[in-house]
């Protein structure tokens, strides 16, 4: 098996039911989701201790479902069998809801980092968010796509936040509070402004 086929060197990708240019709006949608995946990998690197066992699990089987994401995105194939599902979404929020009980209450937004593992999990919130406007564009030209990769990547930005925040939780580091935050979390719940967490 030859790893390069010399079919892209011209500037066209294949996608599931056709080719396209590198640079289309869909190659860069599902190519943001292959580059979250390669980050949560890197992250995973960083939860090899015992008390990071769910969270790596966790993470595990959400790289397989960014794969089943990034294939839904490629495909122009107009009956092609879509794999994101509600299900994948119900388990981001069980989780996220889980978590948040773990990790100390929230008042004001916070720094991205603390613990290298959690400035990592950081990254890939932040990826995510990157994704899901591209993904927002796709959508907007009038390209079809699965609705349910939108909502799953929307989600997962949340649940990169309330792990980042239980990583440094577990470990012992406190998270930095952005110094001219206003209190934006009251009584667990979040005042319409921009923030880094949730949307």
């Amino acid at each position: 098996m030859k790893l390069y086929t010399r079919t892209g060197d011209e500037g066209k990708t294949s996608v599931i039911g056709g080719r396209l240019e590198k640079n289309h709006i869909r190659v860069n949608a599902y190519g943001t989701i292959d580059e979250l995946n390669s980050f949560v990998g890197l992250a995973l690197t960083k939860l090899s201790q015992p008390m990071f066992l769910d969270l790596a699990s966790e993470l595990t089987k959400i790289q397989h479902e960014l794969f089943d994401c990034g294939g839904d995105l490629s495909a122009v194939k107009k009956d092609y069998p879509f794999k994101a599902n509600q299900e994948m979404i119900t388990f981001l929020e069980e989780r996220i809801d889980d978590y948040i009980k773990e990790a100390p209450e929230l008042e004001r937004f916070i720094l991205p980092g603390g613990s290298e593992a959690a400035a990592m999990i950081h990254v890939c919130r932040t990826v995510a968010r990157r994704a899901e406007r591209e993904i927002v564009a796709l959508k907007e030209q009038q390209h079809t796509i699965n609705p349910i990769v939108l909502k799953y990547v929307n989600r997962l930005s949340d649940y990169f936040f309330a792990i980042a925040r239980v990583i440094n939780f577990r470990l012992g580091v406190s998270d930095v509070e952005y110094e001219r935050s206003a209190l934006v979390f009251r009584g667990g719940k979040r005042k319409e402004e921009p923030s880094n967490d949730s949307e």
